[in-house]
């Protein structure tokens, strides 16, 4: 059996970038800072993000069926941290961000230095999270800037 403080130690060494997963329930949007998203199908074009169940945005995409994958750049660490430090269900998360909805309804931001707008090709229960398989309905490389990458010391020091 694996000494599951090793596995987690040694997971930390694989290197994430950083996105912010965004969706809605009728009027209401919100988003949340995400190291987990990957590619998993090259035909049709598909990704994966893992979302815990007790997040607010959670169960908006199960609600909606869709989701963005809003890449950040290297000079978007505050960004991250505002999605990524605090609950929706606490505060408006998209008060003073700018954003534009794409072919899904989930809102795209701005500043991202890429996005892709995904329907929900499936769930998939994991340990203590949901994997959401979408295929990409839309997408666009808005920048040439660098991805962020995820170090769990940048967030929770």
């Amino acid at each position: 059996m694996v000494d599951e403080q090793l596995a987690l130690e040694t997971i930390h060494k694989v290197r994430n970038g950083v996105s912010v997963v965004t969706s809605f329930r009728g009027d209401e949007i919100n988003g949340l800072t995400v190291a987990w998203a990957s590619q998993v199908s090259y035909s049709p074009p598909m990704v994966m993000i893992s979302v815990g169940p007790g997040r607010h945005t959670h169960d908006m995409i199960k609600e909606s069926g869709c989701f963005a994958i809003n890449i950040l750049g290297e000079s978007k660490m505050e960004l991250a941290k505002h999605f990524g430090m605090q609950s929706g269900r606490k505060v408006k998360k998209f008060e003073n961000i700018e954003y534009e909805r794409k072919v899904t309804g989930a809102p795209i931001l701005i500043d991202a230095i890429a996005y892709l707008d995904c329907k929900v090709h499936s769930s998939h229960t994991a340990g203590d999270h949901t994997i959401f398989v979408g295929t990409i309905e839309d997408c666009k490389i808005c920048s040439d800037e660098e991805p962020l990458i995820y170090r769990t010391t940048d967030y929770w020091g």
